[in-house]
């Protein structure tokens, strides 16, 4: 990457993520595909960072490296300072609990659970001994105390997608991935949820990643990395 495309130098002590010449290839030849091709980017704690791109420049690619869900083809990638691309599925499967939070354009929610079933049983799986009450504390925080008892299919879009924040947020997670999060809603509910997300990292001190192709909401991080043909030809701050 030319040195005018390289993010300024921070602290090392407070990088979430360092991914080191990250590539991804899928598929086998003669159909192999390089989605990723030579990533460099580090991520400071407490940063709100977009990745901006159009559809197949790899940002949902390199959002999967980065979290643990996909294993990259070459190069490393360390996040809160664990090696991830050394680690098997299940150490990575413990690496990101409570680490990583990800909030999806699908929300994923359990219909046979209700909204607060849906933020507490993932903490308490993973050991949470006050995990109701830190799941209802959080659907506060998203304003779903009057709507705790109610099933997905009772919950309008942006309710379930407030849903899906606070269960990502419950873990006290020092990253949280926001993928294209408003993409199965209309604009004005788009728009608070929008407000919502950006509210809640700025309480937490998460560290935050939106993957979009909106230059709007890129703008509202402090951080833009654009995002063609598997690399990043841009990274500036917008403050």
């Amino acid at each position: 990457m030319p040195s005018s495309l390289l993010p300024p130098f921070r602290d090392p002590d407070s990088i979430v993520v360092d991914a080191r010449h990250l590539t991804l290839a899928l598929g086998r030849p003669p159909a192999r595909v390089e989605v990723l091709r030579g990533i460099d980017l580090t991520i400071a704690a407490g940063e709100s960072v977009a990745l901006l791109g159009p559809s197949g420049s790899g940002k949902s690619s390199l959002m999967a490296v980065l979290s643990g869900l996909e294993r990259p083809s070459g190069g490393s990638v360390r996040v809160a300072g664990l090696a991830f691309e050394a680690m098997d599925e299940d150490a990575l499967a413990v690496a990101r609990r409570g680490r990583i939070g990800i909030v999806l354009q699908a929300f994923h929610l359990l219909p046979t659970m209700t909204a607060l079933e849906n933020v507490a049983v993932p903490l308490e799986l993973a050991g949470e001994r006050d995990a109701f009450a830190r799941a209802e504390a959080e659907l506060a925080a998203v304003g779903l105390s009057h709507r705790i008892h109610h099933y997905p299919t009772q919950l309008s879009g942006g309710e379930q997608q407030r849903v899906a924040i606070a269960r990502a947020l419950a873990p006290r997670p020092a990253l949280l991935f926001a993928d294209e999060p408003t993409g199965n809603l209309d604009g004005a509910t788009g728009r608070i949820i929008m407000d919502l997300l950006f509210e809640r990292h700025a309480a937490t001190g998460a560290t935050l990643l939106v993957i979009t192709h909106d230059p709007a909401l890129a703008a509202r991080c402090r951080r833009i990395v654009e995002l063609a043909n598997g690399l990043i030809v841009a990274d500036r701050g917008t403050a």
